[in-house]
């Protein structure tokens, strides 16, 4: 069974940044899309960011001009850079893989931002 393993949450002051990873335990074949959303107290998750296996990049208006996503095909890695961070910005960080035969989600890594 793949499992995603993330890391990089934490800790940070407003204006600071992050840089999330996500790799993947095993080989999924045939990736498709790969991407990060997120999720806040009380609120349902959201899509943060994708990215296709071809390089097309896609963001959420919130974060637009402030992160990038980007992967590693060969370590079947996924990763977001988060700048100018935002109090907002503090939620639970998942990543996704979708293989052409499973999607895959990753535990969650926490991100605070404190003003």
């Amino acid at each position: 069974q793949v499992q995603l393993v993330e890391s990089g949450g934490g800790l940070v002051q407003a204006g600071g940044s992050l840089s999330l990873s996500c790799a993947a335990s095993g080989s999924i074949f045939g990736i498709g899309v790969m991407g990060w959303y997120r999720q806040a107290p009380g609120k349902q998750r959201e899509l943060v960011a994708t990215i296709t296996r071809g390089g097309i990049t896609n963001y959420a208006v919130f974060v637009k001009g402030r992160s990038t996503i980007s992967f590693d095909n060969a370590k079947n890695a996924v990763y977001l850079q988060m700048n100018s961070l935002k109090p907002e910005d503090t939620a639970v960080y998942y990543c996704y893989i979708r293989g052409s035969a499973n999607s895959y989600w990753g535990q969650g890594t926490q991100v605070t931002v404190s003003s």
